[in-house]
């Protein structure tokens, strides 16, 4: 029996993709275009973001390697026998299979579209050592190019299909979060409720785009001291009158995730808590205000220290007030590039999405202990921001149950 160590599984029709071919064809220019600009003859996409923004393929590893290799003429992606055709139908480009009947065979493939000794761009910030060397080993580079950067660049800038898709998943986030919040009463635990918000998210994303593929869509639902970091997972704890709540709704479609993150109460808030939920509403209705073009992200991130620092609740802070959207989750991708740290430079422009999401956190035993963030997300206008998350925050709409 012949066993090949690659070969073409294009087994039934494309799929319809998140986005037009002529989507993909303008993604793939601009590639082409920071490809030219750095010099590289060949890119390697190995990171689940940027195969799945160039090619509309997002991949399940499951420890197997994957890739989307691009060059002046190409663009192919690279995907495990065990996925048989489902690679080719659920990408906009070629596609090859390789197998595992040889140790390697991934790279064989790779080697076979992106030919040796070129100059080769990588992901520098996904590619570990291990693959880096099998790179150097099977492709012969006569250099290697960093072009992760110049691909996040491009990430940043939304176009308007995208931003029509974000704007959806921040619909779905709200319809998460009403279910939710209609789900909380004392007794009930966090694990129920985040399956109330999980299940009416997912029905919707299925209402709205019935040809899609499904998965990773999510709820953190978190109560009392579990409130106290961003990412703490759902527990079986049983919520009781007067817990803080966190609520956090992420609608996943075809890769993009969307958000909504807000503070409950059970019942009732004490006026320790409430002071510090007016407080963080305030520092997130003084964050969304500062948002429009021309104004750097570290600029709006020391304004509203200095916001923080005026009551005295700087010291609580827990992270950075905001981030991008489009192709991230919490398995892959960040466009570090723009995030509201005081280390980022960089400015907004029209065409970005942004969060405003300050939180604070006051340690256990402390009056108003516990840990409160409020999530918008925010697409960058000519001369401003649009607000698209409708679901609304503050003392007046969430003490629930």
């Amino acid at each position: 029996m012949n066993r090949p160590d690659f070969y073409r599984f294009h087994n039934g029709e494309k799929a319809p993709l998140p986005f037009s071919p002529a989507e993909y064809d303008t993604r793939l220019m601009g590639l082409r275009t920071a490809m030219d600009a750095a010099g590289a003859e060949v890119v390697v996409l190995t990171s689940m973001q940027n195969v799945a923004y160039y090619s509309g393929f997002l991949y399940c590893s499951f420890g197997r390697p994957y890739a989307l290799v691009v060059t002046a003429s190409d663009a192919v992606t690279i995907s495990a026998g065990i996925d048989a055709g489902q690679p080719w139908r659920r990408c906009a480009t070629d596609n090859i299979t390789y197998t595992d009947w040889q140790r390697d065979n991934f790279w064989r493939a790779v080697a076979h579209v992106a030919g040796q000794g070129r100059a080769v761009g990588y992901e520098g910030d996904h590619l570990t050592l291990t693959q880096k060397a099998k790179l150097e080993s099977f492709l012969s580079p006569r250099e290697t190019l960093d072009i992760a950067p110049a691909t996040m660049q491009q990430r940043m800038r939304k176009s308007a299909a995208e931003i029509a898709l974000i704007r959806a998943g921040a619909q779905v986030a709200d319809i998460g979060g009403y279910a939710i919040r209609d789900a909380v009463r004392a007794g009930a635990r966090e694990i129920d409720i985040a399956m109330a918000g999980r299940d009416a998210m997912e029905l919707e994303i299925a209402r709205r785009f019935p040809d899609a593929e499904y998965r990773d869509t999510w709820v953190w639902f978190q109560s009392g001291l579990n409130t106290d970091g961003a990412h703490n997972p759902v527990t079986a704890r049983q919520i009781r009158r007067g817990d803080i709540l966190s609520l956090n709704t992420f609608p996943m479609i075809s890769g993009y995730y969307t958000a909504l993150e807000r503070t409950l109460f059970v019942g009732e808030v004490d006026a320790a808590s409430l002071a510090i939920w007016q407080a963080n509403v305030a520092a997130h209705e003084y964050g969304m205000s500062l948002l429009k073009p021309g104004v750097s992200c570290a600029q709006v991130t020391h304004a509203i220290n200095a916001f923080f620092t005026e009551r005295d609740l700087l010291q609580y802070r827990s992270f950075g007030y905001g981030h991008s959207f489009g192709l991230l989750s919490h398995y892959y991708g960040r466009e570090a590039g723009l995030e509201m740290r005081e280390d980022i430079e960089t400015v907004l422009e029209p065409g970005m999405v942004i969060s405003m999401e300050p939180m604070l956190t006051i340690p256990q035993g402390q009056p108003g202990a516990g840990g409160y963030r409020e999530h918008d997300i925010l697409i960058i206008t000519e001369d401003g921001a649009e607000n698209i998350t409708g679901y609304p925050y503050g003392p007046e709409s969430n003490v629930v149950g």
